[in-house]
């Protein structure tokens, strides 16, 4: 399904600041939905041909969660006009929310239609008086459960009036502020109305809950929540950063959500002002008991320390491993013995890199291009071989889970090992010297990722395989580790080849869905 940005671009004038706002509002506009007990559709006017009615696109649908919706099916995309859509041509035309109008059906289920103009002003349109409608939200209440309301939904109903003025006027949704994610409160969560003074007028019981938990158990309505949030709060300067914040929305401000911690409980709260109309009548403030969540957070905490912790050490491990078997080379006489030495140095190394990563990370995961270009300057630097043998990669293999890197590091170090070592091997006495080559050595080490595979090519333009070689019949130990955990441990396929132009290529796929 197109995106409401893709929607707005294809199908209509709007700028990227009136799309911006749309999005804006879109990602708050669930309180509005659930305080209305309303289905909202976001209308745009679509281009239209001069002296053609006004149809109309809609970019974005929000259901209650407070409340049966009017629609079963999506309307997003849908291009509506004539008489369907007389009341969001009022709203749009006339600058102003359109209330009347009968009860219509869809299908077997009653609705009621209001409109709702959606303008966008910034700073200096507010100075200077002027305004621009850019959208009408339909706001569609199902009708078949209609009852008395009660004490609690009658307040609903009048903060998301007071709201949807605030739509209309331009002043909702509030600016997001710098790193803030759009999680916060929610209606169910807890409500709390303050007069314009800053005095309760009504808490929804989840709120009353709320507060009790952080050590209030009187009734909170008639209560200055300010002062009452400050006095409570574990913390002083938290307390006293909470309560200005709430001071702040009924000065007219949208502050930012504020957490405040007291008798072991955490409350998230969220102050909005109320200014229908330009008027400051008081502030809503969203409140939500988020002490599990905390809590679980924290020992998330403590285990992600734990097991950053444990990679460290196992780094250090690896590196007390390759230490000592430095150390056993050094004291080995026979050359044949004191490379395998060396070679197994090089791949316990390779295996630490990866720990080393997954030590300074969050999660179990490691931006791997790093770590391939320490490997390969590494292999540049004690292979045997007569020449400077250029490294370069190509393309990137971006974030890779842990048990796909460490296997995979081994297996490029082996492969990048073998194309410097056999691809410009030491001449012999009787041979030509390698010095005549017109092109410089190189190795590349190309990466992309296609279908859920990474695709991986480590190639030179080295001398190229010898005549009859056949990689599954070869003797030779890294390439039996490099076949062994292609297949095995990254479930993939690896293939050694002669390139066309001169030289080796070996290419690898591994896939990358989940195990």
């Amino acid at each position: 399904m197109s995106t409401l940005r893709d929607l707005a671009e294809e199908h209509t004038g709007l700028g990227p600041a009136d799309i911006d706002h749309l999005h804006r509002l879109a990602g708050d506009w669930q309180l509005l939905s659930d305080l209305s007990f309303a289905d909202l559709l976001m209308w745009v006017p679509v281009r239209a041909e001069p002296g053609k009615p006004r149809d109309f696109l809609c970019v974005a649908q929000v259901r209650p969660t407070t409340a049966p919706t009017a629609y079963q099916d999506d309307q997003v995309g849908k291009i509506v006009g004539g008489p369907e859509v007389a009341h969001l041509d009022i709203a749009f035309t006339q600058e102003r929310i359109w209330r009347e109008g009968d009860p219509v059906w869809y299908g077997d289920t009653p609705a009621r239609h209001e409109a709702i103009p959606v303008r966008l002003r910034d700073q200096h349109d507010r100075e200077e008086g002027w305004s621009e409608v850019i959208a009408v939200i339909g706001r569609d209440t199902n009708l078949s459960t209609a009852r008395t309301p009660s004490q609690l939904e009658l307040n609903y109903l009048t903060t998301a009036d007071d709201l949807a003025q605030m739509v209309a006027d331009g002043t909702f949704p509030p600016p997001r502020h710098p790193g803030e994610t759009t999680s916060a409160p929610r209606v169910g969560d807890g409500l709390i109305r303050l007069d314009a003074g800053g005095k309760v007028t009504y808490a929804s019981p989840n709120a009353q809950s709320a507060y009790r938990r952080l050590g209030f158990n009187a009734h909170l309505v008639g209560e200055e929540l300010a002062t009452l949030t400050s006095r409570l709060a574990a913390d002083p300067l938290e307390g006293t950063d909470t309560a200005e914040r709430i001071l702040s929305a009924l000065r007219g401000e949208f502050p930012p959500r504020q957490e405040v911690e007291a008798r072991g409980a955490t409350m998230l709260t969220r102050a909005l002002p109320l200014l229908p109309a330009g008027v400051p009548i008081g502030a809503l403030v969203l409140v939500r008991d988020v002490t599990e969540v905390r809590r679980r957070d924290r020992a998330l905490m403590t285990k992600d320390a734990t097991i950053r912790e444990i990679h460290h050490r196992v780094k250090n491990n690896l590196q007390t491993v390759a230490a000592l078997l430095r150390l056993q080379a050094r004291r080995v006489d026979a050359p044949e013995a004191r490379m395998a030495l060396q070679e197994s140095v090089r791949r316990v190394a390779s295996i630490a890199l990866v720990h080393e990563t997954l030590s300074m990370s969050s999660d179990e995961a490691v931006e791997f291009d790093g770590i391939v270009d320490r490997v390969a300057s590494a292999a540049t630097e004690v292979a045997a071989t007569s020449i400077a043998v250029k490294m370069r990669r190509e393309g990137t293999f971006g974030v890779l889970p842990a048990e796909i890197a460490t296997s995979l590091v081994m297996v490029l170090n082996e492969l990048l090992i073998n194309a410097v070592e056999h691809g410009f091997p030491a001449p012999e006495e009787d041979a030509e010297p390698i010095e005549t080559r017109t092109d410089p050595a190189e190795v590349v080490v190309s990466a992309h990722r296609f279908r859920k595979q990474l695709h991986v090519t480590v190639a030179d333009n080295g001398q190229g395989l010898p005549p009859g070689f056949v990689a599954d019949a070869s003797g030779r130990l890294g390439l039996q580790i490099v076949r062994a955990l292609a297949t095995g441990e990254l479930r993939g396929s690896i293939e050694l080849r002669n390139r066309a132009g001169g030289g080796t290529e070996a290419v690898l796929v591994v896939p990358l869905a989940k195990r």
